[in-house]
């Protein structure tokens, strides 16, 4: 029986193994941040359309891994996931009507950084990563090969959840274990 995998038809290229192999590196990565910090929290709160923040971060990682095995890009694949999981490690709800909450796009890499720093030991990478998937709206731009292709996934499920064309894809692509344990 074959995984529904986030690449599904679209990237018969990757073999069973490998594409069961990041499968799994995000799975325990999940797990990982869901036990020690409040990495589930995410799934309370909506980030486009009626897709959570939790949903779209596990997105934004698994899109990650499908541009960097695509484009062949060298880099370190765990600071990939893992800072494809936290880019958006908020923590509230970005459409209540809160003065906080203003200028969101602009200020929630850096709440983003804090909460993650105060529940994990971040690298450098990963630092950058979180930081910096805002470019072009933050100025400054990512400096790692990471960054950069969080960055783009980022901007890929943004639109299509803001078009309401993900909710179904992210159910039927997402590996069955990921898609019980976690999605509502």
């Amino acid at each position: 029986m074959q995984i529904a995998t986030f690449t599904s038809r679209r990237c018969t290229e990757m073999g069973d193994v490998e594409l069961r192999f990041y499968e799994i590196l995000i799975r325990e990565e999940i797990e990982n941040l869901c036990e020690n910090g409040r990495f589930l929290q995410m799934a309370s709160y909506i980030q486009h359309g009626d897709i959570s923040v939790f949903e779209h971060s596990v997105g934004v990682a698994y899109m990650s891994v499908f541009i960097a095995r695509s484009l062949h890009v060298k880099l370190h694949h765990m600071v990939l996931i893992r800072g494809a999981l936290l880019h958006d490690y908020f923590l509230y709800d970005w459409h209540e009507k809160d003065r906080r909450h203003c200028l969101h796009g602009l200020r929630h890499p850096r709440l983003a950084m804090r909460n993650a720093c105060e529940d994990y030991e971040l690298t450098k990478r990963e630092k950058n990563i979180i930081l910096r998937h805002m470019f072009p709206l933050t100025v400054v731009p990512p400096t790692c090969r990471e960054a950069w292709i969080v960055c783009l996934a980022d901007k890929i499920c943004a639109v299509l959840e803001t078009l309401h064309l993900s909710k179904r894809r992210y159910r039927e692509y997402f590996p069955m274990a990921l898609r019980e344990s976690y999605m509502r």
